[in-house]
């Protein structure tokens, strides 16, 4: 359905970015993997995800917090596949703490990348999207970004920062072809939020399991984790032209969080 069109996600080396990436590849789009890790496991993944699916799978190592390696990025991706069709801005990071006690440099590290790098992917990669007069934005917000929980003020912050960028975007280009969306995805066993329940486990002295369970019991109505491939799905819906006029939207997929 998308063979020809390029891709950027970023963070997109593990959870829920790789998740969205490969299912991108799988329509036959072009890819830009972005990411930190071990280099030979990204090369397995670039190189799988190539082989798997045929379309051009290329790596960038950009910090997300630094908007010179962003444009530069976003500089490869034109070079290398003659402009950026779909924009999912992934990149995110974590860190709790009350907001008396909260660091200021996670803050602003927590900031940049969960907010700002967004503006700075979505302000390069327009001006491709509005000469082709099609594009699809679509970013990885969170039920943090519809409510609120303890202890994740910065997180809490950018996320509903993201929501809000997103309806703007959409305002400005409606009725270009381009669309902007954001999806909120509850609780998802990635690896940021498996260092939650491992610290969840160890402050209740509960196993891995247990500790998941009790995170889940808190939040999620559903009582399951959201999958990943149902993440990957819902946004190759966006860039369908069935979601042609889906713009502005916040979708939950929470397993009923946000519906409490």
């Amino acid at each position: 359905m998308l063979k020809g069109k390029s891709a950027v996600v970023t963070g997109s080396t593990s959870g829920i970015g790789l998740g969205v990436a490969r299912a991108l590849a799988a329509q036959g789009c072009n890819v830009v993997l972005n990411g930190f890790g071990d280099p030979a496991e990204i090369e397995r993944i670039r190189s799988e995800m190539a082989r798997a699916d045929g379309g051009r799978i290329i790596h960038h190592g950009a910090d997300m917090t630094q908007p010179d390696e962003i444009e530069e990025m976003m500089g490869v991706a034109v070079k290398a596949f003659g402009g950026v069709d779909i924009l999912c801005n992934n990149a995110g990071i974590q860190h709790t703490s009350p907001v008396d006690g909260f660091p200021p440099e996670k803050w602003n590290a927590i900031i940049a990348i969960n907010l700002s790098s967004s503006f700075h992917t979505i302000r390069h990669a327009l001006p491709h999207m509005k000469k082709k007069g099609w594009g699809r934005i679509i970013n990885t917000a969170s039920a943090h970004g519809l409510v609120a929980s303890v202890n994740k003020a910065a997180y809490v912050s950018a996320k509903h920062g993201l929501i809000g960028l997103t309806k703007v975007v959409a305002l400005e280009t409606a009725g270009s072809g381009i669309t902007c969306n954001a999806f909120c995805p509850g609780w998802v066993r990635t690896p940021l939020v498996e260092t939650q329940i491992e610290a969840r486990a160890k402050q209740l002295g509960l196993s891995i399991e247990e500790a998941a369970r009790n995170l889940l019991s808190e939040k999620q109505p559903s009582q399951q984790f959201v999958q990943i491939d149902q993440i990957g799905q819902l946004v190759v819906f966006l860039c369908s032209d069935a979601a042609a006029q889906i713009t502005g939207a916040s979708i939950s997929i929470d397993g009923g969080w946000t519906a409490q």
